[in-house]
């Protein structure tokens, strides 16, 4: 495996790693685009999509990123320091995010379902928009906040490999969507804009490639074999909570719940065969 200092000094890499950061983070947009163009939402689509970044990250969670993070720890720190600081790492990456969505006020849910449908119904009055405008911005910083730490992890997971950075990448794209949807409907009913409810769907998404820069500064003159090993089985947690707690209750909400199975099961099964051509 290269060294994780050389994988921080290469800068082509670095870039490579970024750009998939902000590819991802940008799907917000695409989210928004659909919510204005298409007549109608594809349940089944997003059904199976949203099931299938689930079965993404949580199978190279846990069948690639730990493990590796695990051997990175182990052999700077030891069998059982290595060990137990993989796990501390990994369960630290559950509660950051665990903590973020505690923040988020449960009625204005970045993650609450909303219909492509949704954006021709009238909103009722000027309070109403009020409370919609109200709802989509907080919405937005909702998910720019989600989005800071999935930007860390994209980021993380390129630079260390890309046969495991890309499938991620994907896989939160598909994931910023629905979220999109989720900022774009009540702001264009407020305010009668869809470049303003673009415009926050897409700034929202600008969190991800952010996250990614501001964890490189901070955690680059520190950079080391352990420091990178602690991070990696993070963003181990980090997916594996996202993708429970947000990917497959969302893809259930849009009233296909063997299909959401099903794209789960696609998804595992698409990763565990590129991981067997281009890994191993």
């Amino acid at each position: 495996m290269e060294s994780i200092i050389e994988c921080f000094s290469d800068h082509r890499q670095i870039i490579i790693a970024f750009g998939l950061t902000l590819f991802a983070g940008l799907s917000t947009g695409i989210g928004s685009a659909i919510a204005f163009f298409a007549k109608r939402t594809n349940t089944k689509f997003l059904s199976v999509s949203l099931g299938f970044s689930a079965g993404v990250m949580i199978y190279v969670s846990f069948v690639e990123i730990f493990f590796k993070a695990k051997d990175i720890l182990i052999a700077e720190n030891g069998l059982h320091t290595g060990y137990l600081l993989t796990l501390l790492a990994f369960f630290s990456g559950m509660i950051l995010i665990a903590i973020i969505d505690k923040l988020v006020p449960s009625f204005e849910n970045p993650h609450e379902i909303k219909m492509v449908e949704d954006i021709n119904e009238p909103p009722e009055g000027m309070i109403k928009r009020n409370k919609l405008y109200r709802m989509g911005m907080m919405s937005a910083f909702a998910i720019a906040i989600h989005n800071f730490p999935e930007g860390l992890a994209t980021f993380i997971a390129a630079l260390q490999d890309l046969s495991l950075g890309i499938p991620i990448a994907i896989a939160i794209a598909i994931h910023n969507i629905p979220e999109g949807i989720a900022i774009s409907v009540p702001i264009h009913h407020a305010t009668g804009s869809k470049r303003k409810a673009f415009k926050y769907s897409f700034l929202s998404g600008l969190a991800e490639p952010i996250g990614a820069m501001v964890g490189f500064v901070l955690f680059m003159p520190f950079m080391s074999e352990s420091l990178f090993g602690f991070l990696f089985a993070a963003v181990a947690g980090i997916m594996v909570f996202i993708s429970i707690d947000n990917l497959l209750p969302a893809a259930r909400e849009y009233g296909e719940p063997h299909l959401s199975i099903y794209g789960l099961m696609g998804g595992m099964a698409l990763m565990a065969v590129s991981l067997l051509l281009f890994t191993y």
